[in-house]
């Protein structure tokens, strides 16, 4: 795309997806065809987390006492959070932090409601707006300074070998998420250096965007009992000693939603995979002189058929060029259309045509028509999940060379490189070819590119938002 950061700004206007004039910079409203894509997104998330999680609210703001517990937690914070000092014209005695996170307005909780093992393992997660002192340049969706659908879950546990086997839980509903959305990822394991603030591990998903740029859509971490330590969270052991639980938290952001958008979308506008779109099928009678009234009711008997069957369906009979509904159409990502016009009716027959490859088809009118869109739907979901995959996967490039790397990287690819493990060493990469190091893919042997010891990781390296 030869112009990907235009066209991610159109497509959010001219689709109605968000409006970004709003006075405050990094923060756009949500537009009403927008949300109804973040809402079927997050029903589809909140139906993963709900098998074994209970859903909560907490407040938005944090006291500064609260926030500062966790030194190397708030270090990592301490430049993007936003202070509320006074209400109305009183000034308070202590600052309160507007969330970044909110282990810091979780785990104070926690230490009252764990008492016993019994007690344990709890697992819950809310959908809350978190505010972040953004100072790069801010993009909607990407770079923001009020993220407005943070999905983040917080567990606690006996043992850290349960915690393990939560993280690996965590990223189990994170992959089922992204599969049915058809965004591609990879996962990593980040270095040191890059890991959640306070956590033993980070493991993280990173998509590859079109303009050759990785984006982090998801991370999930192991918190260890560093949170527990801090917060005095305790329980009584079957033995009845007093120990410390250990504790993992997990996040999603707008960026799952920036993704679905850039991954699939095209020059025409949206694609959207079935499952998250609004409207699933626009079904458009060609109305002329003679014969529109049947057209219209055909319409609209296909419309009732298919609503009854689960369907998001509309029957697009404004009095407009069946041209400009076309445009409408593609525009706004609908994967399927029907065309019915009196000649059609005559025979039978309604067209079908696919957003994802325009292809169209006819279909008898005496056919089992849920069972065909059925299967239209299927293969779309299909057809855009090889397609996103398989841009990510050639753009995957195993380098031996560290003086190649920067170009090979910024022609819009991701590095495949062996690295020895040492932190001094990994940074000097970063330092020598100003991109990023996403962390570890696997265990490997051989020769690292930078130091010459012996390589233990494979590792990805790119250019990142």
């Amino acid at each position: 795309m030869e112009d990907f950061s235009q066209w991610f700004h159109n497509i959010l206007e001219e689709a109605e997806i968000m409006d970004s004039r709003y006075p405050i910079k990094g923060m756009s409203v949500w537009l009403p065809k927008g949300f109804k894509i973040r809402k079927h997104i997050l029903r589809e998330l909140e139906r993963l987390m709900d098998k074994d999680h209970d859903e909560v609210l907490f407040p938005l703001l944090i006291s500064e006492t609260e926030l500062a517990k966790e030194g190397i937690h708030v270090k990592g914070f301490e430049e993007e959070v936003y202070w509320v000092t006074h209400g109305g014209n009183k000034e308070f005695n202590e600052k309160l932090a507007i969330r970044p996170t909110s282990e810091t307005a979780i785990y104070p909780m926690f230490a009252l409601w764990v008492r016993s093992h019994i007690d344990l393992p709890i697992k819950v997660y809310q959908t809350v707006n978190t505010m972040r002192y953004e100072t790069k340049h801010t993009r909607p969706l990407i770079r923001v300074r009020e993220i407005t659908t943070f999905t983040e879950s917080h567990t606690i546990h006996e043992t850290y070998d349960e915690a393990i086997e939560q993280v690996k839980e965590g990223i189990a509903i994170y992959k089922q998420l992204f599969d049915s959305l058809a965004i591609p990822y990879l996962i990593h394991d980040r270095p040191s250096w890059d890991k959640f603030p306070g956590a033993d591990y980070t493991f993280a998903f990173d998509t590859l965007m079109k303009d050759g740029k990785t984006l982090q859509i998801g991370t999930v971490h192991n918190l260890g009992d560093t949170f527990a330590k801090t917060f005095d969270i305790t329980y009584e052991a079957a033995d009845g000693n007093h120990k410390y639980p250990y504790q993992t938290c997990y996040g999603l952001s707008d960026r799952v939603i920036a993704s679905l958008i850039a991954i699939h979308g095209d020059e025409k506008g949206l694609v959207l995979p079935p499952s998250i779109a609004s409207t699933q099928v626009t079904i458009i009678p060609i109305i002329f002189k003679d014969g529109g009234e049947e057209v219209l009711s055909k319409a609209n008997e296909i419309k009732d058929i298919l609503e009854e069957s689960g369907f998001r369906v509309n029957v697009d009979n404004r009095n407009i060029r069946p041209g400009k509904k076309y445009y409408a159409w593609e525009l706004n990502g609908i994967p399927l259309r029907i065309d019915l016009g009196p000649r059609d009716l005559e025979n039978n027959k309604m067209v079908i045509i696919r957003r994802d490859t325009f292809t169209k088809e006819e279909c008898s009118l005496s056919e089992d028509i849920v069972s065909i869109l059925n299967s239209y739907l299927s293969k779309i979901n299909l057809n855009l999940k090889e397609k996103a995959w398989n841009f990510i996967k050639t753009r995957m490039i195993e380098i031996d060379d560290l003086d190649k790397i920067e170009k090979i990287v910024l022609d819009g690819n991701i590095g495949l490189i062996k690295w020895c493990g040492e932190d001094d060493c990994g940074k000097e990469i970063e330092e020598k070819t100003n991109l990023d190091i996403l962390g570890k893919r696997h265990e490997t042997n051989g020769v690292c590119i930078n130091c010459k010891k012996e390589a233990k990781y494979l590792i990805s390296i790119a250019k990142t938002y």
